[in-house]
């Protein structure tokens, strides 16, 4: 059984998930460094929400469909969810622990206040990868659906030794809901607004529909920040 608190490596998981990508066509632009830089619009910051997990599960890895190696998966729409964590310049931050956590298929977070359903036992609702030398992270998760009041989207924490940690969400792009949704209107910023903002596509020769999604996090400080709600 895995303690419960195991930091995935990228040694450990990378092997996996670069079999992953490369099988599913996700573009690989990992290891381009400070390219483009201009272009980058900072990813804002938003609220951490009331639904952090207040029981971290003994299974901590990437994988949120499995939990401690079970045969059921999760219910949802699989989603291999990728990205780098770059700083301001466009250089790629290594050593970086990311962090998501998320509702399950029946809108339930990993938490035991949010009582409005019954939760999905197979869903991990949480999960940790280390960055390598490239900034990239690997998920493997189902795409988000509505929280009451809220429009799908799933939580990110980037941790970093002796840096305050940064705190964002994502958003599925063109979403009905998304103008609804009072943290993410609160992004004012037409171009943060995009950065977070992401598709969540239909993976190329998948039989079983699975979806790629790809969120970059570039870290700084914006103009404007969500509050706690």
């Amino acid at each position: 059984m895995k303690s419960q608190i195991e930091i995935p490596t990228r040694r450990k998981f990378m092997t996996s998930a670069a079999a992953t990508v490369a099988g599913i066509g996700i573009p690989t632009f990992w290891n381009v460094r400070g390219a483009f830089a201009e272009a980058l619009a900072l990813t804002p910051r938003q609220t951490e929400g009331p639904f952090y997990p207040d029981r971290l599960p003994l299974d901590t890895d990437n994988d949120l469909l499995i939990i401690n190696g079970g045969i059921t998966p999760a219910m949802g729409d699989v989603t291999h969810l990728t990205g780098r964590i770059l700083d301001a310049n466009g250089n790629a931050v290594r050593n970086a622990l990311v962090e998501i956590w998320q509702v399950d298929g029946h809108g339930v977070y990993l938490h035991t206040a949010d009582r409005h359903a019954q939760r999905d036992a197979n869903f991990q609702g949480f999960g940790r990868f280390l960055t390598g030398s490239s900034g990239e992270y690997y998920f493997r998760t189902v795409k988000p659906v509505p929280y009451p009041g809220r429009t799908p989207h799933i939580h990110f924490k980037v941790k970093q030794p002796r840096v305050r940690e940064f705190i964002t969400q994502c958003y599925i792009k063109g979403h009905p809901q998304n103008e609804r949704d009072g943290i993410y209107r609160s992004i004012r910023d037409p171009k943060a607004r995009e950065a977070v903002s992401i598709d969540f596509a239909p993976m190329k020769d998948s039989k079983t529909g699975e979806l790629a999604a790809k969120f970059d996090i570039v870290l700084g400080v914006t103009p404007s920040e969500s509050h706690d709600v």
